[in-house]
């Protein structure tokens, strides 16, 4: 399960986006008259009164699921899901509609909701980008579905707007991430695709505590475009990066040295059977000797792909426990 909550300005947009589509199914309304788009935009419209300061009254929630969950999904099954989700998210005692789309081949459903309660307070959406991924992970587990499969997998032609230029962020770092070494090769490569950076400092002091964003006129927390491209986990790659790098030059450094050994080696033998050495092995002994020398230093482990894979075993075990899995 996938959730994606937005904020607007503009009822009526919101609206018959989600309610004029083809194939769309009014699953519930609470507070609204659910005759039509017009109708439903004017009850949001006269409780958005209340709060007439607040720009973004508008509240959108997108709920996907894996198209592997659709046998279990029911409308009403949905429904119950997305009034959990809401609770989950803090969206309480106020007006809201659930609407069923049928337009993709994954179920999802559309919930737009008024961000002025019943009684005039506004509801926050402040951290809703960490509370979705906790409700919808926990919904998840709870039900038995479907893990997303990750953004590479999303259908970036079917993006637009705000999320459409997260995603091109996305690409564009986790590219620029495979060949940079440290913080300026990085900067370097994204300049070059019109990406700026811009570091958050400690109060009164030099120690970096986050990193953003920017493209055009949109400016974004790492963190916001991908849980992985927080300033501390970019800078532990880009060091991991780095001890690849070092390791592998280190390697190289010694290869040619060795090499060279096994050709005199092997040369030296090959001489030595054509003269009908008595030695036949010769050259197979000679190699042995070289590999077993104290002058011969085997390659070392690499430190980095051992931490790596103690990493993701580390990972594994947290998710297996999370799902009470047992071995």
């Amino acid at each position: 399960m996938i959730g994606k909550p937005i904020t607007g300005r503009s009822f009526g947009g919101c609206v018959r986006y989600v309610v004029d589509k083809p194939e769309a199914k009014i699953l519930f309304a609470e507070g609204l008259r659910m005759q039509n788009a017009t109708t439903l935009t004017n009850d949001f419209n006269l409780q958005r009164k209340m709060r007439p300061e607040l720009g973004k009254a508008v509240g959108h929630l997108v709920l996907s699921w894996s198209k592997e969950d659709l046998p279990k999904l029911t409308d009403s099954v949905m429904l119950e899901h997305a009034k959990e989700y809401m609770q989950k998210m803090g969206i309480r005692d106020t007006q809201y509609v659930v609407v069923r789309h049928h337009d993709r081949l994954n179920p999802h459903l559309h919930v737009v909701y008024n961000r002025v309660d019943n009684k005039g307070a506004t509801i926050t959406d402040k951290n809703n980008y960490a509370r979705n991924i906790k409700a919808c992970r926990e919904l998840t587990l709870k039900y038995g579905y479907h893990w997303g499969k990750g953004k590479e997998h999303v259908n970036r032609q079917a993006l637009n707007g705000k999320e459409k230029i997260r995603y091109e962020l996305y690409d564009a770092i986790k590219a620029a991430m495979k060949t940079s070494n440290n913080w300026k090769e990085l900067e370097a490569k994204l300049t070059l695709r019109g990406i700026g950076m811009t570091y958050k400092f400690k109060s009164g002091t030099k120690e970096v505590q986050g990193i953003s964003f920017e493209k055009g006129e949109l400016k974004m927390k790492g963190s916001a475009i991908d849980r992985n491209l927080s300033f501390s986990r970019m800078d532990a790659q880009l060091n991991r990066n780095q001890q690849v790098q070092a390791y592998h030059a280190a390697r190289e450094a010694h290869q040619p040295s060795l090499a060279l050994q096994l050709r005199e080696a092997i040369r030296h033998d090959i001489h030595a059977e054509h003269g009908h050495s008595p030695n036949v092995s010769g050259a197979v002994e000679n190699l042995l000797n070289i590999l077993l020398s104290p002058e011969f230093v085997p390659s070392a482990p690499d430190p980095v792909g051992d931490a790596e894979i103690a990493r993701r075993k580390r990972k594994k075990h947290q998710t297996e426990q999370s799902q009470g899995v047992t071995r």
